[in-house]
């Protein structure tokens, strides 16, 4: 499950346990992603905050299943098979195109997105998310002039660097404290997106 001591649903007290009871999916599981952070419960809370805000917010005009995209795009970049596995399976949900969602994600894993079945815009902000993801200091002013350049506006272009950013803390917390999917359900997300405060996982 990961490295390092969890508490498991059963077990929680206090904080922690009202913290589990908010992210909880079917039969009171946990993600491992969430669970890792249980001997810190306000590192919980605060990784739960910035995921549902970024991901899955009403305020966003992004398509949700395209921030998955991204998110499963960097995941891969960084190796986190963990992300990549949860994510696109919440992709998959969301687009209910069973046969495009494998297109991109053997786009993905060729690292070419550009044979992903996937619009201009789309395509942009995938260069974009890589290079933020693989060279972040390499990035200039022209780069965001591109994403305009493909349609999208400032507001939009600050969703796709959040998801971007979300993902590399994600991919780091899970890669560098061992978290597994082992017990997860895969392709839960807290899907109330009228409700910033509705983490439930569903």
């Amino acid at each position: 499950m990961a490295w390092i001591k969890t508490v498991p649903f059963e077990e929680a007290t206090g904080k922690l346990k009202k913290l589990y009871a908010r992210v909880t999916g079917p039969d009171n599981n946990v993600d491992n992603i969430m669970m890792v952070h249980s001997l810190r419960p306000h590192s919980m809370e605060g990784h739960m905050a910035i995921y549902k805000n970024v991901l899955h917010h009403t305020g966003n005009t992004i398509p949700k299943w395209f921030l998955e995209v991204l998110g499963v795009w960097v995941s891969a970049l960084n190796d986190c098979g963990y992300c990549v596995e949860h994510h696109f399976s919440g992709l998959q949900r969301l687009l209910q195109d069973t046969d495009r969602g494998l297109a991109i994600r053997a786009a993905i894993e060729a690292k070419d997105p550009a044979a992903a079945p996937l619009d201009s815009a789309q395509r942009a902000a995938m260069v974009y998310a890589r290079k933020l993801t693989e060279a972040p200091a390499s990035l200039v002013e022209g780069d965001i002039e591109d994403l305009r350049a493909a349609g999208y506006d400032d507001g939009q272009i600050l969703e796709i660097n959040q998801v971007c950013a979300y993902f590399a803390y994600a991919n780091r917390t899970v890669l560098g404290l061992g978290c597994s999917t082992k017990g997860d359900v895969l392709g839960l997300s807290p899907n109330n997106s009228d409700n910033p405060d509705d983490w439930g996982h569903n």
